[in-house]
């Protein structure tokens, strides 16, 4: 069958010019057409008659052209070229699995010229080896053919060349000779290289983990041999039988991104047993057992029965939530505002006049007082009112109460942007008890309908972890938002950060700046933590570490700068998942008396957990500038394992239990190295939940 298709092969190539091009000449072709087509395309854009037809035919023949580029690039073994087409255009543009005239495609040259680096660009990008060599005697066969066709064509043009006179058509002879000598040396290259090869050996460091309670997870490496050929593809098999007889599944990978496979659906409780073997154009190499050699699926919580901590919180929540807005809508202190939407659009009509009015509503300049202001930023421009303000609105310009408690209350409001409204009518009601504490709530719920009147928009963002003071008795409460879409504002333009920070003029002098001079001399490090604050954990296990420091008013949680939402913190392993048996290890370590329990066992999934917080605790203890031998007093944390949305969890690493909270006043004699910042607890259990 693979004869008779060369044999159609040839016929259909007769019929075409004879010879192949050389690839120096398919570089010169494809140069000209490349510029050919630069031209029509300009002729498109300067109003050409062409049609869209004659524009899509032009498309697939510079397409053409780049198949074709590819194929001269990995023949010539131009890794540079190979990479910077398959960065420019899509597999499906390069043709990338289809075969050229020859029954090959790109990959298939770069495994049989044993050229690894272009083999793994070309896997990456998702290429696949030819169809048609089903069997290891079709591509023998198909690789022969080819090299004796190759062989009979130079020399008849050998003979030609040698018999004619010189001329015209004997120096297009003489081309045609050249293009197909280097092609045969390729072809016997090709088939030198397929004859040498050998399957590949097991796959290394083969380990499985325990998933979920219905999966496990294997990782590997790809073999270390280095005479075999390039490994295309992987196999991964299991079985509840240490022989893999019967097997209970298998599976291919030939996406090699990354070497991983979760295998799903199966029964908790149960061993399975996993390897993995590697192929080549050889075929499949022996299978290599996983470390541990078998899992059990389960979950920590399986140890005790115990149910996720937040399970139905948040539905709660809402549920409360909403009883108490029921019972709030027959309140009398909503009869006032029962005609709100229509008083909102008078509100943005008259934000148009407000434009052209003298009297804003934004302050130009601080007095001694409570302030909001709101900083909305999009790469590097900044929102600002005409006046080049960043938008401030007044709260309370007789403030006397404690502002802790009041900052901490207005960073929670902050999670009801929207409701701000309703809140603002359940706590009218509540002014007769003349409450300095409620007036001062009330006035900064005013402020915030005011921003977000003027601003036109509901969501005012994040609070900054603490407000900016000045010695004039002045406090600004801060909020950032980032703004990502084209998105339009009502009293407010974009500017560039820096032009506003170099054009302010300060009222003040350096030895005692504003608030408002403050606020934006650092305003790059609070749009810094903010987007820092935002971040997010790639999944795996991490082993945190939990210190506080307590002041009168407030206690704080140590984090790192980089990440403000997250606890300290090193990543112990990829796996989120602690297993039944990991986590009855644990148990047993932290209860016994003895300052370093025995190890477990080899080959076992807690003996590979055992390492791994080995070598996490140091890396910790590093991080934070604590010696190591303080660690031996140092205790994790046994109740539960901190889970963060089933992708990221957490083991918690803490010191003595008088070292925990350090008390105001008392020196911690090992302080973290730069990098690290406390946050108020509040902020921080607002910023972990979002």
């Amino acid at each position: 069958k693979m004869t008779q298709q060369m044999r159609d092969l040839q016929l259909a190539q007769a019929r075409k010019p004879p010879g192949p091009s050389s690839p120096n000449a398919a570089k010169r072709l494809y140069r000209n057409l490349s510029g050919k087509f630069r031209v029509n395309y300009t002729s498109f854009d300067e109003g050409s008659l062409a049609g869209r037809g004659e524009k899509e035919k032009l498309r697939k023949s510079y397409l053409f052209q780049s198949n074709a580029a590819l194929f001269e690039a990995v023949e010539l073994q131009d890794l540079d070229r190979v990479q910077e087409l398959l960065k420019q255009y899509s597999p499906e543009e390069l043709d990338l699995n289809t075969p050229n005239s020859e029954g090959l495609l790109p990959l298939d040259i770069a495994i049989m010229t044993n050229n690894t680096p272009i083999a793994r660009a070309l896997l990456q990008a998702g290429a696949k080896e030819s169809p048609h060599f089903v069997s290891l005697e079709s591509r023998s066969l198909h690789l022969s053919t080819l090299v004796r066709e190759a062989e009979q064509r130079v020399n008849e043009l050998t003979a030609q060349v040698v018999n004619e006179a010189p001329n015209a058509d004997c120096s297009e002879k003489e081309k045609q000779l050249k293009a197909w000598e280097w092609r045969y040396r390729l072809y016997k290259r090709m088939k030198a290289g397929f004859e040498h090869a050998r399957v590949p050996d097991a796959p290394t460091n083969v380990h499985l983990s325990v998933a979920s309670s219905s999966s496990v997870q294997v990782t590997f490496w790809e073999p270390l041999s280095v005479n075999s050929a390039v490994v295309t593809k992987y196999k991964v098999e299991w079985s509840c039988s240490p022989t893999f007889s019967p097997l209970l599944g298998e599976a291919v990978i030939d996406k090699l991104k990354t070497l991983h496979f979760t295998i799903r659906g199966l029964v908790s409780g149960t061993a399975y047993y996993v390897q993995v073997s590697a192929y080549n154009m050889k075929g499949w190499g022996p299978p290599q057992a996983s470390v541990p050699p078998f899992a059990i699926p389960s979950n920590w919580r399986e140890y005790d029965g115990r149910a996720p901590r937040r399970r139905g919180q948040a539905e709660a929540l809402d549920h409360l939530l909403s009883q108490v807005k029921t019972v709030h809508q027959h309140c009398v202190c909503h009869e006032p505002c029962k005609n709100q939407p229509q008083s909102r659009k008078h509100s943005v009509s008259k934000s148009l006049k407000h434009l052209f009015h003298p009297g804003s509503k934004f302050l130009k300049t601080l007095k001694r007082g409570l302030y909001l202001t709101a900083i909305f930023y999009k790469d590097d421009n900044i929102l600002v009112t005409h006046e080049d303000q960043i938008p401030v609105v007044e709260i309370d310009d007789t403030y006397s109460c404690l502002l802790m408690q009041d900052f901490l209350w207005f960073t929670k409001v902050s999670c009801m942007w929207d409701e701000i409204l309703w809140l603002r009518q359940c706590v009218t009601v509540s002014q007769s008890s003349c409450s300095c504490i409620l007036q001062t709530r009330f006035k900064m719920l005013l402020a915030i309908s005011q921003m977000q009147g003027l601003l036109g928009i509901q969501d005012l963002g994040q609070v900054f972890f603490e407000p900016v003071k000045d010695k004039q008795g002045n406090i600004l409460i801060v909020t950032l938002k980032e703004v990502k879409t084209n998105q339009t504002f009502e009293s407010v333009r974009w500017v560039p950060i820096c032009k506003l920070q170099t054009s302010r003029k300060s009222v003040s002098s350096p030895e005692e700046p504003t608030a408002l001079d403050t606020l934006l001399i650092s305003v790059q490090d609070k749009l810094a933590y903010h987007q820092r604050s935002s971040h997010a954990l790639s999944p795996g296990l991490y082993l945190g570490y939990l210190k506080l420091c307590s002041a009168v008013d407030q206690i704080r949680v140590l984090v790192p700068e980089q990440l403000p939402n997250i606890l300290c913190h090193v990543k112990i392993r990829s796996n989120p998942n602690i297993s039944r048996e990991e986590w009855e290890w644990l148990q047993k370590m932290v209860s016994v008396e003895e300052p370093v329990p025995a190890e477990p066992e080899a080959e076992t999934s807690q003996n590979h957990l055992f390492q791994e917080l080995q070598v996490a605790i140091k890396e910790l203890m590093t991080l934070v500038n604590i010696p190591l031998q303080e660690a031996k007093d140092f205790r994790l944390y046994s109740q539960e394992v901190l889970d963060f949305g089933g992708q990221v969890s957490f083991l918690l690493l803490l010191p003595p239990s008088d070292d925990v909270c350090t008390a105001p006043g008392q020196n911690n004699p090992y302080t973290p190295r730069s990098g690290f910042l406390t946050l108020p607890l509040q902020i921080f259990e607002l910023g972990e939940e979002k």
